[in-house]
């Protein structure tokens, strides 16, 4: 088909206002966006795997679980949060994609990505126990109180039961309403932090409600020279227990960040 002729000055501009409003709604804000802004303060630089697809991150006491992703790459390990140590590991058999985790008593959750395959396993040894389905997409995973909290890369959480892993809720956010919602954190303020793919932002919800309570700028962690073809973006959060603080990284990044949350 042929292409039609250049359109007029005040076309391009009213395009270009398009562009620049989409790339807004794209970030998770709009000019009229009133949720309280925050930054990241980077505290300490730690090695990461620059192998790790991380897709799902938690630290229960003294133990990092990272869960990665891609097919015939995924894995989840445990490692000592202060020494490194792989304590243990198991890895996904292709074609199934690895995504978000949590620990939630006696149980450990992996979800997949489009596999509708939610894996429940020994939080010690990583040893499958079952699989249960679900519908949709499985993107981030976290635990508040008695209730498992997952995102599927809409603007909406679910919540499920630890043990069976059905449905009991959903909230919509209220605010940011085209956010990607992917890696969760449920930290122990009883808020939910979700990271927002592909986008270097990180929401803090308040589950109960959906309401957005800040909008966390995580740009300008990793540096230029840090980056290869390989690298990917911002995603894994998880507090720190006993701190104010939280463990930050991204898909194939070789350094992880403990940060703490500020006005900006």
């Amino acid at each position: 088909m042929e292409r039609k002729r250049r359109a007029p000055v005040v076309a391009a501009m009213i395009a270009l206002c398009a562009a620049m409003a989409l790339a807004a709604t794209i970030s998770g804000c709009t000019s009229s966006d009133n949720t309280p802004k925050m930054r990241v303060e980077v505290i300490t630089t730690l090695p990461h795997d620059p192998g790790a697809f991380t897709e799902g991150l938690e630290i229960d006491g003294s133990v990092l679980y990272e869960g990665t992703g891609l097919s015939g790459h995924s894995a989840v390990r445990a490692t000592d949060f202060a020494t490194g140590a792989e304590l243990a590991r198991a890895d996904l058999p292709a074609p199934l994609f690895g995504e978000g985790i949590t620990r939630a008593g006696d149980l450990l959750w992996q979800l997949t990505y489009k596999d509708g395959i939610a894996i429940a396993r020994d939080p010690a040894t990583l040893t499958e126990i079952r699989r249960t389905h679900y519908d949709g997409e499985g993107w981030g995973l976290c635990t508040r109180g008695n209730r498992l909290v997952m995102s599927n890369g809409s603007a909406s959480l679910t919540f499920r039961d630890p043990q069976t892993f059905a449905i009991t809720g959903t909230v919509a956010l209220t605010s940011h309403r085209d956010a990607r919602l992917n890696e969760l954190d449920c930290a122990p303020d009883g808020s939910v932090y979700a990271n927002v793919w592909p986008t270097d932002t990180i929401l803090r919800i308040n589950p109960d409600t959906g309401a957005v309570l800040a909008r966390i700028d995580a740009s300008g962690l990793l540096s230029g020279h840090d980056r290869t073809p390989d690298t990917d973006v911002l995603n894994g959060i998880a507090d720190i227990p006993g701190t104010d603080t939280f463990l930050l990284t991204g898909k194939k990044w070789p350094k992880s960040y403990e940060v703490r949350f500020v006005p900006a």
